[in-house]
């Protein structure tokens, strides 16, 4: 059976020129290229490479590639990223890391932004399947919670707590994280600009109307989606 993340991995390698900087996210789409980057020595060793993610950093450094941290990038090439899913406008969730901020601003100095994965990812509109992931700054976690409510009185809203030790799960920008469980999926728009504009929040994991192409693998191949807007 194909292995269609690794397929659009290796789809994602042949955009990449020499000296140019690269932004990666995580998950095992991103792995895969980060394998098949390393693989091409020559490639690999004139690129400067980024991440929000600490799993795809060690990865890198593991792989012996250039590692730049985020704070010292103001420009990329291409930023690659998996996603939960994404609609006809590439619209897309995010939902598992919790890194969504960082992301996003690294999406946002790329000049082009990629979504990677398999086609089960690609949906006509987004559903209320996962959850919008949304970083909360600790002094305004009450506030945004009962704005949350006000907002969507039927969907779940759950703070992240750790499995590891007592008490709340803490972003990498020493942050809370709240997941927000729809009822009804909102429109994207709405939604975007909603959340945004409760005090306190820091960001959330819908990177609407961000990304300029996906590349998806599946039964029929590889395919480059761009968005419809």
């Amino acid at each position: 059976m194909a292995d269609y993340k690794l397929e659009a991995a290796k789809a994602a390698l042949k955009l990449i020129a020499p000296y140019q900087y690269i932004g990666l996210g995580a998950g095992s789409t991103i792995a895969y290229l980060v394998q098949a980057l390393a693989a091409d020595n020559q490639l690999a060793a004139s690129l400067t490479v980024t991440s929000s993610s600490f799993k795809t950093n060690q990865l890198l450094l593991s792989h012996g590639l250039k590692v730049q941290v985020p704070a010292l990038i103001d420009k990329l090439d291409w930023y690659f990223d998996g996603c939960d899913q994404f609609d006809a406008e590439l619209n897309a969730l995010k939902s598992g890391g919790g890194i969504h901020t960082t992301e996003k601003i690294l999406a946002s100095v790329a000049s082009n932004f990629v979504l990677l994965g398999d086609d089960a990812k690609r949906v006509p509109t987004l559903t209320n399947a996962y959850p919008l992931v949304i970083e909360i700054l600790p002094q305004a976690l009450q506030i945004v919670l009962r704005e949350l409510h006000d907002l969507y009185p039927s969907a779940k809203i759950a703070q992240r707590m750790s499995t590891q030790k007592d008490g709340a799960l803490i972003s990498d920008n020493g942050n809370m994280l709240v997941d927000v469980y729809f009822a009804e999926m909102p429109s994207p728009g709405v939604l975007n600009t909603q959340i945004k504009m409760i005090p306190g929040v820091v960001d959330h994991s819908l990177f609407y109307q961000i990304a300029n192409k996906a590349i998806i693998a599946g039964e029929s191949g590889v395919r480059e989606v761009l968005p419809v807007r």
